[in-house]
């Protein structure tokens, strides 16, 4: 593509601008800034819904007592229980374990610590999740 035909509609970031490859006058490859491209901002908004919908599910588990607040933080950060157990160094059989409430009540202030760092948290704020009616989960989390 040109650097001319360089798509600018406006999109999910806003009036941030992300710098992709075009071809200029000289028919080198530039960098090239552009606000987004249509096919990628649908795209992009529809990968959200189904991120903000596993969020939802994640949160009624927690609050059902079907799952831990791990559950939440997963679905929060994008994670499977394969990635969780990958930055957090321990085995992906615990991270399962944990994700239920009674391995999550089990939990050693070591690993609840290791969980909180992976996520960014406070330990203290591992275990508290928000309630699902008092929250709009958006594409900022």
């Amino acid at each position: 593509m040109k650097v001319q035909d360089v798509p600018q509609d406006f999109g999910m970031a806003g009036d941030q601008q992300e710098v992709c490859y075009a071809v200029d006058e000289k028919g080198d490859y530039v960098l090239a800034p552009s606000l987004g491209w249509e096919p990628k901002n649908i795209a992009n908004g529809q990968a959200w819904q189904v991120i903000r919908e596993q969020m939802r599910q994640a949160l009624e588990a927690v609050h059902a007592g079907k799952a831990s607040p791990l559950t939440y933080y997963m679905a929060r950060h994008q994670m499977d229980s394969a990635l969780l157990a990958k930055y957090a160094g321990i085995s992906r059989l615990k991270v399962w374990y944990h994700s239920k409430p009674a391995g999550f009540r089990r939990l050693t202030p070591k690993l609840i610590r290791r969980y909180a760092q992976v996520f960014e948290i406070s330990p203290e704020f591992l275990a508290v999740v928000p309630d699902p009616a008092d929250t709009a989960i958006d594409h900022d989390c």
